[in-house]
This record gives structure tokens, sequence and C-alpha cells, in this order.
């Protein structure tokens, strides 16, 4: 039987030698580059962004993305996990990061720009047992029955039980191949990979991403597919799409998460000729190191079983051992920078494997998903004046010494190591005559050391090219580092010539006009907060200018200086507004108090702020309203705003829920400058949002995004 044992090496090598699997699944199309980065958990319309403005620069192959297939939705454990995502219910590109539409977008404008993109591919299984209802795109699915029609699947596509030699039907025993291959990982529903049907259906999904003009997949859960099932779904997916700028009778390129530790019997050796292996081993091996950089010579080590050189996919964290899964332990994390930037500093110039670098978010529970998951969403991911990211976003792919890495690796690609140099905590070596790297656990080094490289006067990356360094005619050259935050020497050939240079501490596009400030005089204003509420459930923003900005504020909304005065505006005459209207008669201020004396109220009840009305950009349903492009859940109220008692045009707001505890948002940390075609600034910190004045304003409920645009 295909999954039932023939896994062996023979037959890995058959694979390798005939048929399509093992020919080109090595190859990701990027030039001789061989650097990625996971953007986890990024919006498609942020990649694409990111893809022209920062990673073509920069010189990355490519873009890993978070998965894009339809998935699970809000279960009961944690609102909106990452992990999420790694439940499929359909193969339909419906996803928390984005529609269909979106997703094509950002792979055309990422490949215009010579930047590839690769999916986490999904395919070892579907959303786990005890789970069911609805996915990301609506599709009803129940994971008991092992009924999900939106592929279609059914109980006969999922592996028969009495090949699960469990007694509970899941993976309990790592040093038995068919239980990890033939039961459900944590319970998730294991397809059964020996199935023409799987197997066509899966490469199906995988045809359709190239078609769009993906160029290749990472496997999730590869270990626990049977070599041959994989192989075979390979075999039967297309050749990348030449559209979209590959060449004729290219494959796709694949790596398979293999997490192989040396604690199982399946290996990574057994997977190849069908792409990179991931090497899990390197993460620790790293970790060691940076600690004891005595170490970092036997980083490879094929004593222990690791990858051969040509056949590793490297990475000093990624989203599952960051939070303590999936081969955790003593690794590597943005949660240490110095540490973090030595260890993805030095495996960048080294020459083993295929390198990924880790683009996180910052995260307190190991479950939390990304920024704006509290209501389902995702971010915008805002960057920073200083090139750096906002809202909640990590980007380690634009820390300097990491930026300027790529640059380097690119610049000796095809060299290996020599002139290696370990002394104390310092670390040096050449890549052949191309470049040379260094190394201080303590950032105070000063030696001679032998370059390799040839004699001239070259920038030193980590700087900014604001130290040069002189190569002597027998190659050597003083080699200082006096750096504690970023303790990294590089130089190369060409790396100062080598296309456009990335300052990362600068914004890597010019951002577009914004509308002025309005500073005086009435003007309409709109505040949209998005929040999908429960049934007797309301919204309201109390606001104005926060006291510990202007001073003079009282209790008193009526003579309160912070306070700002409003008329607040019908929404329309239908009965879908009749709370809205109540509350807004009498309601002469945006103030922090709540209801004003003599404001109105509705069937008893008190206002709580300033009303807003639930709105849908459907047209015809109920709370349709024209500003609204954006979507369901959007609560609108529309004024007339004193602009003269802003500051400088800007006012602060927060929503208040009411049947909802304490009812006030989260404290907001929002983005530094504001997206819409009015766009703009925020002209001071605050822990509300802010908005301007006599324009359109679109905020997320305890997010930290912002749209600003003008009002028609």
């Amino acid at each position: 039987m295909g999954s039932a044992g023939l896994y062996s090496l023979v037959l890995v090598l058959l694979w390798a030698g005939g048929g399509r699997a093992g020919v080109g699944y090595e190859n990701p199309a990027c030039d001789g580059k061989t650097v990625i980065v996971h953007l986890f958990e990024w919006r498609w319309t942020d990649v694409a962004l990111e893809c022209e403005r920062f990673l073509a620069h920069a010189g990355y192959c490519g873009v890993q993305v978070s998965p894009p297939n339809e998935h699970l939705t809000n279960p009961p454990e944690y609102p909106y996990p990452w992990w999420q995502r790694y439940q499929p219910v359909s193969y339909k590109l419906v996803s928390r990061s984005g529609s269909e539409d979106e997703f094509e977008d950002m792979v055309r404008r990422c490949n215009a720009v010579g930047v590839r993109i690769f999916v986490d591919a999904v395919v070892n299984h579907m959303a786990a047992l005890g789970r069911k209802g609805t996915g990301s795109g609506g599709t009803a699915f129940d994971g008991d029955a092992h009924d999900f029609p939106g592929v279609p699947y059914t109980a006969e596509h999922f592996t028969p039980k009495e090949l699960c030699p469990s007694h509970d039907g899941n993976v309990n025993n790592y040093g038995d191949p068919f239980n990890v291959r033939n039961c459900n990982l944590v319970a998730l529903t294991d397809l059964y990979g020996a199935s023409d049907y799987v197997r066509t259906t899966v490469a199906g999904y995988f045809s359709k991403l190239v078609d769009i003009g993906v160029a290749g997949f990472r496997v999730d859960a590869a270990k626990h597919m049977w070599p041959e099932d994989l192989a075979a779904m390979m075999d039967l997916t297309n050749d990348l799409n030449p559209a979209q700028g590959f060449p004729a009778n290219t494959r796709p390129f694949f790596y398979l998460e293999v997490i192989d530790r040396n604690d199982g019997a399946v290996t990574v050796q057994e997977y190849y000729g069908m792409g990179r292996v991931t090497e899990f081993r390197y993460s620790q091996k790293i970790a060691w190191g940076v600690q004891n950089p005595g170490q970092l010579e036997g980083v490879y080590d094929p004593g222990w079983g690791m990858a051969d050189p040509d056949k590793a996919f490297v990475f000093v964290d990624n989203h599952d051992n960051q939070r303590g899964h999936g081969g955790a332990g003593d690794i590597l994390t943005h949660k240490q920078p110095k540490e973090y930037t030595m260890g993805v500093c030095f495996s960048l110039a080294h020459d083993y494997g295929f390198m990924r670098i880790m683009s996180s978010y910052y995260f307190d529970n190991s479950d939390q998903g990304p920024p704006g998951s509290s209501y389902g969403g995702t971010d915008d991911v805002p960057i920073n004046g200083d090139g750096t990211c906002g809202g909640g976003w990590v980007c380690e792919h634009r820390w300097n010494a990491i930026t300027q890495m790529v640059k380097f690796r690119n610049a000796v690609a095809g060299t290996q190591i020599a002139n290696w140099f370990q002394e104390g905590d310092n670390v040096a070596f050449s890549r052949g005559d191309k470049g040379f790297f260094a190394m201080s656990k303590y950032g105070s080094f000063d030696r001679t050391l032998q370059t390799g490289m040839p004699a001239g006067t070259y920038c030193e990356l980590i700087s900014g090219c604001a130290n040069q360094v002189t190569v002597n005619g027998d190659g050597t050259a003083q080699i200082s580092i006096h750096n504690s935050d970023e303790p990294i020497f590089a130089i190369c050939v060409g790396c100062d010539g080598n296309g456009p240079t990335v300052d990362p501490n600068q914004p890597t596009t010019t951002p577009g006009p914004t509308q002025p400030p309005i500073t005086s005089g009435a003007h309409r204003t709109v505040v949209f907060v998005h929040k999908q509420t429960n049934p007797g459930q309301d919204l309201f923003i109390r606001g104005g200018i926060d006291s510990a900005h202007r001073p003079g504020c009282t209790e008193n909304a009526d003579a309160d200086a912070c306070a700002i005065d409003i008329a607040v505006s019908s929404l329309g005459a239908d009965a879908h507004y009749a709370k809205y209207d109540a509350w807004r008669v009498g309601d002469t201020k945006l103030d922090w108090y709540g209801g004003q004396g003599g404001q109105g109220s509705y069937m008893g009840q008190a206002a709580s702020g300033s009303p807003l009305a639930w709105t849908t950009s459907q047209v015809g349903g109920a709370g349709h309203q024209d500003l609204n492009t954006f979507g369901e859940h959007y609560w609108m109220i529309d004024m007339e705003m004193d602009c003269g008692q802003t500051e400088g045009g800007w006012f602060e707001l927060k929503a208040f829920l009411t049947n909802a505890g304490s009812g006030w948002e989260a404290d907001i940390n929002q983005v530094s400058s504001c997206k819409g075609s009015a766009g703009g600034s925020k002209p001071y910190a605050s822990n509300n949002h802010m908005g301007k004045c006599g324009f359109l304003n679109v905020f997320e409920f305890s997010g930290s995004s912002c749209q600003i645009d003008v009002l028609p």
C-alpha cells in the first residue's frame, strides 16, 4: 500500500532520478539570490507594498506568505489565533490576509519587481475534529464528519482509522513512522495522500497558485506525509507561469517542513530529491554558538544528521519555535535583539543552506493572532519615519545589520568559507575572495586579519559606509568593531555599487501629498469605527483633546476646554437609525464624560457619549451608507465640528461599547502616518485615536490603523 511503508531512502533516490520529482524543485527562480523573508500574517496589500518599496531594492529573493486558503475562524479557546490559518476549510483563496483578487494583485506586483511569492501550503490535513461551522470564506464544514464541501472532501478522502496504530487516532509516538504519518496530528483530520483524488486535488490547488504566478511552496507538516504521496502531488503540479516572468519549463520551488532533531523515526534525508528540507537543528546550533562562539565553526555538523548544505533550508527561528512549538527550545528570537541580530547576520554570512528571515509581530500569548486579530481582521503594517515598523509589527527584516547582510550574501554567492578565525568571543572568516565577515560578542575588537580579498578600499556595510576599510596587497586588513548593539563587521566586492543602496533608517517610498488640516470654522466631519458587536450592544465615541495635552480641562462638558463643539447630523429617515436619532438630540459636545445633561434617550436608555450607528456598504441592506465603502460593522457618526477648537485640525477620540464590561476600548498605539486621500501624521503622542476635523476618518476598535479621506 502506497502510504503504508514505501518510505525508504531507496525510493527517495528513485524519485530523484526519474520522473519530474527532484528535477528543478530546488530552484527558487531568483537569479542566484538565496534569502527569503517570512512576512508572517501580513495582509496581501501590505506584502505588495513591501515588495515594491523595500524588498526588491534590499535584494531579497522572495516572500513566504501565510496560508492563503479558506480557514477556520474564531475558535473559542482564543479569539482569532494565528493557528487558525493552519486549519483549512477549503482551497478557496479567501483568508484573513485578503481576497483572491488582492492575492493575485500582490503576486503580479511582487513578480514585476523581481520578488517571488512562496505559499505556506497546508495539505497534510483539514480542520480538526471537534470543529464545525463556516470558514473565512463562508463555507460550511464539519470536522467530526470529515465533511468539507468547499473542496469537496468527504470521509473517504481521509486516512482510514485502521492504518493508524495509536489508540486514540492521534500522533503520539514519533518513533513509529506509521503513527507519525497515518494518524491525526493534534486532532487535525489527516488527508489520505495515497488516494488519487486527494493527490490530484492538492495538485490542482498548487497549480492554481502557480498559474497565478506563485514561485513555490513551503509544505507544512511534510514530516507527517508519506514522501511518495507528496512527490506524486508535486509531479502533477504545473510548471511556473512564463507570463509572470519565469523561464519556460521551470518547476516550482519546494521546501518541506520536516522537524528532525534526532528524536524520531522520520529523517530529513527521506525527502531528498523533493526540494529542500527544513533544518531545525540549525536554530539550536546558532543559539548555542552566539552564547559560545567557539561552537560556531561546527554549526553544520553532518555527524549530527543535519541536511547536506545543498538540501538544507535554514533559519534562526520560525513562527512555531519562537512560540515554543515545533522543535522549540534554546533558540534566539527578536525578544533578544542583540543576540538575535548576531545569529541572523552570522547565518547570512555563512555558506550553509538556503536562508529564510523571520518577520514577526509582538505577542504575549503563544496563541495570539496578529495586530488587529481581536476583531477577526489584520491591521496594516505602518512604516515609521525611521524605516522601522509600528503598530505591533517587529519587522526584523528591516533591522539595519540584517538588511546590510542580505546585500553581503548576494555578493558572495557561490563562494566558500576560508580564513576562519576564532579567539575568545570573536569570530571572523572570508567568503572566497568576495567578502569578509567578523563578529564580536561584546562589541570591541581590533585585529589585523587575512581577508582573502583583493587590495583596495571597501565600504563597511553595517556602519552604512561610515567606515572605510583598506585591504593591503597581501590581503590583510585592520578589522575593527566598536558597536555594542550591532557588533558586526562586513565588507564585500561590489557591495557599494550593487544597485540601489537601501537605507533602512529612512522610509523607502515618498508618501503622496496629504490634505492639510482644517483649523478654523465648522466643517462636516465623519467618523467610522469598525467593530462587530453582540445583540444589545451599542457604540458611542467620547473625545476632544486629552487633558494631558491641553490645560484647563474640567468635568463639566459645557465649560470644558478639552471638549469640542459639534452638531450631530441625521443619517436618514430609516427606522434603522431610531436609536442614533434619539441620542443625537442635545448632543452638542465631543467630550470625555458620556451623555450630556439634556441629551436624548432611547426607550429609557441614556446616551453614553456621542452616538454611532451600525452601517454597511451593502446596497439595499439596512444601514447602508454611501460613505461606507469598507464593509459591514462600520459604526458611523456624521457631525459638524468646530475645527477651531481642535489641536491644529486634529482631535482625539475613543469608542465606548455598552453592555461590555468597562466599555472603553483599549489604549491605542496609532500608526504615525494615516493612509487615505487626506492622510497625515498625528501631531503629538496619544493613547487615543486621532482624526482630522473636516474629513472622513476610519478606525478599528482597539486597533492601531487609521484612514483619513477627503469628503465628497
